[in-house]
């Protein structure tokens, strides 16, 4: 076999034609989604068991991340063999689980000899096919198309193109279904306790808070000194506390911005004409991820812990949650 030399050939040319193609791929399954994509989804969301993935040798490994992508958000799933099916592993299956069929051509032999043995246990089959007229087409309840205009491969032979767009469709199938049942980050946090965001979502914010060296300052001052404060903080805050270190206001560097842009800044009056009063604060024993939650909702980026008493224990920014800052994910 003759190995070309690099400067044989453009390669990056090659690689972008093959992207190219297979984004025409992905353009093409889009255009195809219908009805039974809903149906599906319904279908897959009603399910009181688990969802079956099946396909054997490029479809087969596509469908083992599917079924690892729905077991990690929420859909029980998990992966046969259709060989190992037919020598036995069909016993795990029952009759609530719902079986998801991938074969490009439709005529996988191995897989469909296992498909009437599904369908006599009583649970419902989705194909992931680009043959709507093909056998197992024939022998699923749904059918989703997943037709690429051609494969990336030059030969046409090895399946490139259209594993990326089952791929895609495995995706788009585990994405609804976490739209469909409410899936969130605590229940994220429940499989994958080992992982970034379950790092994340496992801390307390008293783990992560920055404690010295605060920007605070006196409700007595004038807000010259409290923007001194806040630009020397390096958080883009300032404190405003009262002799017993109690939270009575908040000056971000959003609020400057708006202070300034309604004409009205005198930096020689007090702070507390300025001042927000009563900001969102959060207490030292909330998870990580219900402050995010809070950030999030609410729109901010920073904000003070306290105390039952308002005292001031600390101060978390947004970047702390997200790992950019004082807190760190391995």
């Amino acid at each position: 076999m003759y190995i070309q030399k690099s400067s044989d050939k453009d390669w990056i040319k090659i690689a972008k034609q093959v992207l190219d193609i297979e984004i025409q791929g992905l353009i093409k399954v889009k255009d195809d989604l219908n009805n039974s994509f809903t149906q599906a989804i319904e279908l897959l969301g009603r399910c009181q068991g688990r969802i079956v993935v099946t396909g054997i040798g490029k479809s087969g490994l596509v469908g083992k991340k599917i079924a690892a992508t729905l077991s990690s958000t929420g859909s029980p799933s998990f992966f046969l063999h259709p060989v190992e099916g037919a020598h036995g592993d069909i016993g795990m299956i029952r009759p609530e689980d719902v079986v998801l069929a991938i074969s490009n051509s439709g005529e996988t032999d191995e897989l469909n000899s296992i498909l009437p043995s599904l369908k006599s246990l009583g649970v419902k089959i989705i194909g992931l096919t680009s043959n709507l007229k093909s056998t197992m087409a024939m022998l699923c309840d749904l059918v989703i198309k997943v037709q690429v205009p051609k494969e990336a491969c030059p030969l046409g032979l090895a399946p490139t193109a259209s594993t990326t767009a089952t791929l895609a469709i495995g995706d788009a199938i585990a994405v609804c279904l976490i739209k469909l049942k409410s899936f969130g980050k605590q229940d994220f946090k429940k499989y994958h306790p080992g992982g970034f965001l379950g790092q994340r979502l496992a801390k307390k914010v008293q783990e992560i808070m920055h404690s010295k060296n605060l920007p605070l300052t006196q409700t007595d001052t004038s807000l010259k000194q409290g923007l001194h404060v806040l630009n020397k903080g390096g958080l883009g805050v300032v404190l405003i506390v009262d002799k017993e270190n109690k939270l009575k206001g908040i000056i971000t560097d959003g609020d400057v911005r708006r202070i300034v842009c309604q004409g009205n800044m005198n930096l020689n009056n007090s702070i507390n004409n300025y001042m927000v009063k009563n900001p969102y604060t959060a207490d030292p024993n909330q998870s990580a991820a219900s402050v995010l939650d809070t950030m999030e909702e609410k729109q901010i980026t920073v904000i003070p812990i306290v105390d039952a008493h308002k005292r001031i224990l600390g101060i978390v920014h947004l970047h702390d949650l997200l790992g950019k800052g004082k807190f760190k994910f391995s």
